[in-house]
């Protein structure tokens, strides 16, 4: 189950790294496994409702993608096995009851820990030295954004920043924020780990794009769109790594006994065609430590 929209293009990606690790076991769709898929879209009402869907149909086990999917399946069901993925802080979260020992029915792949809040900022800055203002833009429904801000804020206060949370709710915040964001200089733009900033990304990254604004996404895909940069997890590995304790969990063992896992990959992309887009030249030190470059 996924929080995000089918069809989408990383959802897809990261389905494909998902069930290439399950054929890499030894599982094949269609042959000795059945998948059923739900996609939530970004609507908490959707994800409950097809939450409740995949609980009725008696799974082994459900993977779900995401804090909407994973609030939708944690009030579905305390017995059918969950993984989880894309879920930040899930002991916060009332998911588990720690990293080491889960204790029930879920466990999964978390893809960071809060302090990249101030990595965030700490790379946006070196992309952009002048800036002087920069917002976060976070789900306040999701536990993760109080997190996110902590650091964020304690970065800002080092680096001389003015800090400025906005919580999303709705495209109309983003489109509210980043317009009033614009209407002073030396603004930057945190997208923070939410379903709306893949739900929406599209648009974000055309808003900053038309106000020249320097933004930091925390997925790959929000680059591919056109976003500046991007620092975290590579998605696909960590949806490829998912496939193994699925696979465990259909070979007897149980949740509560599997750690949750942390990535063991994070990478840094950079679009040097928004830079030159927006103005800005990218510094060769920051260049030289990206993973992927997009021309």
């Amino acid at each position: 189950m996924f929080s995000s929209a089918e069809g989408d293009p990383q959802s897809a990606k990261d389905l494909a790294a998902f069930k290439s690790g399950l054929q890499a076991l030894g599982w094949n769709e269609g042959a000795n496994l059945q998948i059923d898929y739900r996609w939530g879209g970004g609507d908490p009402g959707r994800a409950r409702s097809s939450a409740m869907e995949l609980v009725s149909l008696s799974p082994a086990v459900i993977m779900g993608s995401g804090t909407v999917a994973m609030v939708a399946l944690h009030g579905a069901t305390d017995t059918v096995p969950i993984v989880f993925l894309n879920v930040t802080d899930p002991v916060a979260g009332g998911f588990v009851a720690s990293l080491s020992r889960p204790s029930g029915n879920i466990t999964g792949f978390t893809p960071f820990e809060y302090d990249i809040g101030g990595k965030w900022l700490e790379l946006l800055k070196e992309m952009s030295p002048q800036l002087t203002r920069v917002a976060l833009l976070g789900d306040p429904n999701n536990h993760n954004f109080r997190g996110f801000q902590t650091s964020f804020e304690a970065a800002a206060k080092s680096f001389s920043i003015e800090p400025i949370s906005v919580p999303v709710r709705g495209v109309d915040d983003i489109n509210r924020s980043i317009q009033s964001l614009a209407e002073k200089p030396n603004g930057g733009l945190i997208v923070t780990a939410a379903t709306f900033s893949i739900v929406y990304r599209k648009q974000i990254v055309e808003l900053a794009i038309k106000y020249k604004l320097p933004a930091i996404f925390w997925n790959r895909s929000q680059v591919a769109e056109g976003g500046l940069m991007s620092f975290g997890p590579d998605s696909a590995d960590m949806h490829r790594r998912s496939a193994s304790y699925v696979d465990r969990i259909l070979k007897g063992e149980k949740p509560a006994d599997l750690p949750v896992q942390e990535p063991t990959k994070v990478e840094l992309i950079i679009n040097v065609k928004t830079a030159k887009e927006i103005s800005l030249v990218v510094p060769p030190a920051l260049l030289a430590r990206a993973d992927d470059v997009i021309e």
